[in-house]
């Protein structure tokens, strides 16, 4: 195990989240480690407590506790990635320039390490590298089963300003879902807020969030404000739509959270629709059943945003998981029917 140290956040690391620029300094400190730090107040900034989504500023002196030797630094060339899996992320890739990587991440693939997560796209993204020594950095996270554009970093001035961006709501993401039922009116918006409910595991396993009337947020405690735009693009009679969801908002969960509030959960979100329970027509059920395939029908269709280096607006667009792809077949839907900003109208 090693002593308690105290390490100076460098000019180029400046405005990083304090759990992310110590995974960098020790790449086998797991993020569990880093959060029970912080409970304790064993790691602190400048002297004082700090949480793990604390962003550490040039100058600051970071006190790191003793780290047990199983997790001493190593080189990040030392990570060994199979090569099914590095020729998987280099083909996931649909945007690269100097600057920013974007890849269209596929489902059931954690962006980070959690409980019992040891393959993601951060540890990965060592194969995302071409040719440049440092591995590209998340600036942004999708659930394991949401597929979809992802953003990464290549340099550290790239992340800080898509980071900054992505903070003051500066980018803009089109989700693609099929849900049960069909959500009327067909162009709307849902502002229920969100609360976390504890999960049941040892470790908070499960967690779920629930979803709090606009008048009821202030009154909740640890409620957090939700907006999210909604499309309904085309239907199967009631059974089931195509819908187009734009997040307002970035809170845990709130797309699949937002449409089962509204009685049309997302098909095949087993947390927030039931996985038992059969849709038969009503708006309800998350499994449609017959052919359609019980994975998550959620995907991160589209982003927007301001080139951090050469101030370009880029737009990133990511096709349908074979799921979807296969969902979408059955139902005679083709992607080129969607307008690719169905939300225009409502700006």
């Amino acid at each position: 195990m090693s002593r308690v140290q105290t390490i100076e956040v460098a000019a180029d690391d400046s405005d990083q989240r304090l759990d992310r620029w110590l995974r960098r300094q020790f790449p086998n400190v797991t993020q569990g480690m880093v959060e029970k730090w912080c409970r304790k107040g064993e790691l602190r900034v400048d002297g004082g407590r700090a949480k793990a989504a604390t962003r550490v500023q040039a100058g600051q002196q970071v006190r790191i506790p003793p780290i047990p030797m199983g997790a001493a630094p190593v080189p990040a060339q030392a990570a060994k990635i199979p090569a099914a899996d590095v020729k998987m992320m280099q083909a996931a890739v649909i945007y690269r320039d100097d600057d920013v990587i974007a890849i269209n991440k596929p489902a059931g693939l954690p962006t980070q390490g959690g409980s019992g997560q040891n393959r993601h796209v951060d540890g990965l993204s060592e194969a995302l590298k071409f040719g440049l020594d440092e591995k590209p950095r998340l600036v942004h996270r999708l659930d394991k089963d949401t597929s979809g554009v992802l953003l990464l970093a290549r340099n550290r001035l790239a992340a800080q300003g898509l980071t900054a961006a992505m903070r003051h709501k500066e980018t803009r993401k089109i989700y693609w879902a099929l849900v049960a039922g069909v959500p009327t009116p067909y162009l709307g918006e849902i502002k229920y807020g969100l609360v976390k409910a504890a999960g049941r595991g040892a470790k908070g396993e499960g967690e779920k969030m629930i979803a709090i009337h606009p008048r009821d947020i202030d009154a909740t405690p640890g409620a957090k404000r939700a907006h999210t735009l909604y499309a309904t693009l085309y239907r199967v009679g009631g059974r089931a739509s195509w819908v187009a969801m734009e997040p307002l908002t970035g809170r845990t969960h709130q797309l699949r959270a937002h449409m089962a509030e509204i009685g049309h959960p997302i098909v095949g979100d087993g947390k927030y629709g039931g996985s038992g329970q059969e849709n038969l027509g009503d708006g309800w059920g998350a499994q449609l059943g017959g052919i359609i395939s019980k994975k998550l029908h959620l995907h991160a269709r589209m982003m927007r945003f301001e080139h951090p280096i050469t101030r370009k607006v880029i737009t990133v667009t990511a096709p349908l998981p074979d799921h979807m792809a296969h969902s979408w077949d059955t139902f005679g839907w083709a992607e080129d029917l969607a307008a690719e900003d169905p939300f225009e109208q409502l700006r």
